[in-house]
């Protein structure tokens, strides 16, 4: 059993309340992608899109010790993966709602939105993603000098 699906696992079931389905698929995607020497620090499940009512963008989202990976597996063939590096990373934002909240990775290029999260899983997630990105911010600061 992969490392990033025993992630995503403990994730779901910690916060039963998140919407995901197919996580051993989706988190396969990731696993196919992790480069040598890249190793999983964390990983927890969201829809990709901003429409609660859409629950079947189920998505396995990986911090590594290099960078973000957004894995998801379409139903019939091939995938969708998501790589965000810590020079792309421009800001988080985090939006609880009535019964799930929403994760909003902006970059550069694009706003990642991952929704459908259980709200009590929030202040996990903001807390990875941000001790996450100051870390590379600061790795990134001391490889220039």
């Amino acid at each position: 059993m992969s490392s990033v699906y025993k992630l995503a696992m403990r994730f779901k079931m910690k916060y039963p309340g998140t919407v995901a389905w197919r996580i051993k698929k989706n988190s396969s995607v990731i696993e196919k992608h992790l480069n040598p020497g890249e190793e999983v620090l964390y990983a927890f499940v969201a829809q990709k899109n901003d429409n609660p009512l859409d629950i079947v963008s189920t998505a396995v989202v990986a911090l590594t010790n290099k960078r973000i990976l957004v894995g998801r597996k379409r139903v019939v063939f091939g995938y969708f993966l998501d790589s965000i590096t810590p020079d792309m990373f421009n800001d988080l934002k985090i939006k609880g709602g009535l019964f799930w909240g929403k994760v909003y990775i902006d970059t550069l290029n694009e706003l990642v939105v991952l929704s459908n999260i259980s709200n009590q899983a929030l202040p996990e997630i903001e807390t990875k993603l941000s001790t996450y990105m100051m870390e590379m911010s600061k790795e990134k600061v001391s490889d220039k000098n």
